[in-house]
This record gives structure tokens, C-alpha cells and sequence, in this order.
């Protein structure tokens, strides 16, 4: 795997996000988070025909105890600040047009900084604003 395409932010031995550049990624399939995340993230980068075999995914019981979140900047440009949860700051991202930044844990804002088409995910279920997040 390049190593140029996928950034780790570590702070105070805690893996708190990591910023994913797509369009460095090397042919085939790259799954990019850690099999214990919450949230899971795999990139594929395949040749016109390739075919992936019919499937579907198991039922069974998970548990999910946090939210994490990913964002893919798919037009535009963004800013990622990036704190612990008591409000302590960590590091500030650009992501361009084409990236992606997963968070795993502490806090995190936005700022969008030219216009933005940006498609945000989270695992689920979601038990809405009230419940699910906390402001600092």
C-alpha cells in the first residue's frame, strides 16, 4: 500500500483520525481502518470488467458502543480541526476535492472553505442530535 495514502493522526497514544487520499491507492482492494473500528472504509480500485462475485453480509448480533464518522470531499475544499473531548486542540486538516478523513475518536468541527459537495457517514443506528453528540 502507498504510503502517501493514507495519513494516521495520533495523539497521546490515541488514534483519533486518518485522512485517505483515494486517488493514490494502488490497483485492487485496500481496506484502510482496523478490523475493530466501528466504522470500516475499503477502496477499490479495479479495471474496467472486473467482476465482484454476488454475495450478501451475515446477520448477526454487533455492538457498537460509539459513533464514528467519515467525510469524502467529493467537490470543493474543507477544513478539519480535530480535538479531545475535553476541547484540548489536536491539528487542523485541509481536504481537497477527492479525499477523505475517518474519526475514531475525540471532537472534531468544520469549516468549509470553497464551496463543497461533501458526503458525511456513520455507523448506526442513529438516535438523533440530542442524544448522540455533546457540544464543547
Amino acid at each position: 500500500m502507498n504510503k502517501d495514502l493514507k495519513n494516521e493522526i495520533i495523539a497521546k497514544d490515541i488514534h483519533i483520525a486518518t485522512i485517505i487520499k483515494p486517488n493514490l491507492s494502488s490497483e485492487g482492494l485496500s481496506f484502510l481502518t482496523d478490523d475493530e473500528n466501528f466504522i470500516q472504509v475499503g477502496l477499490w480500485n479495479y479495471k474496467k470488467g472486473k467482476r465482484l462475485d454476488t454475495h450478501y453480509h451475515n446477520t448477526f448480533s454487533r455492538e457498537s458502543f460509539k459513533t464514528n464518522e467519515s467525510v469524502y470531499v467529493v467537490r470543493g475544499k474543507i477544513k478539519c480541526n480535530l480535538y479531545f473531548e475535553n476541547g484540548e486542540f489536536i491539528s487542523s486538516h485541509i481536504l481537497d476535492e477527492g479525499e477523505m478523513i475517518i474519526q475514531f475518536n475525540g471532537a472534531h468541527e468544520y469549516f468549509i472553505e470553497e464551496d463543497a459537495l461533501v458526503i458525511e457517514n456513520k455507523n448506526g443506528p442513529y438516535f438523533g442530535p440530542e442524544k448522540d453528540r455533546t457540544r464543547i
